[in-house]
């Protein structure tokens, strides 16, 4: 599957712990990466510095959904699940 068009969803519900260029301190959940184009492409992808957990985070129909307010319900819900407990 291909990423849609216009979305960036994945570049900005999920926190991201590793360095990005830019952002050398990773960035909070919800905050647009300073990687992501205006046209919603990632600025690095491909690149030796982009982070590990971008490589590995794979488009698919369930993460994806059919818009970029489920995609990024998805996410926010993953972000959600996968914080440690307090």
């Amino acid at each position: 599957m291909d990423c849609r068009p216009g979305c960036g969803a994945c570049c900005t519900a999920p926190s991201i712990s590793s360095p990005i260029p830019g952002m050398p301190q990773g960035k909070p959940a919800g905050v647009r990466c300073i990687q992501l184009g205006p046209d919603d492409r990632c600025m690095i992808f491909g690149q030796a510095d982009r982070p590990a957990v971008c490589g590995g985070l794979m488009p698919s129909a369930e993460m994806c959904g059919t818009s970029t307010e489920q995609a990024m319900l998805f996410l926010e819900r993953l972000e959600w699940l996968t914080q440690p407990a307090l």
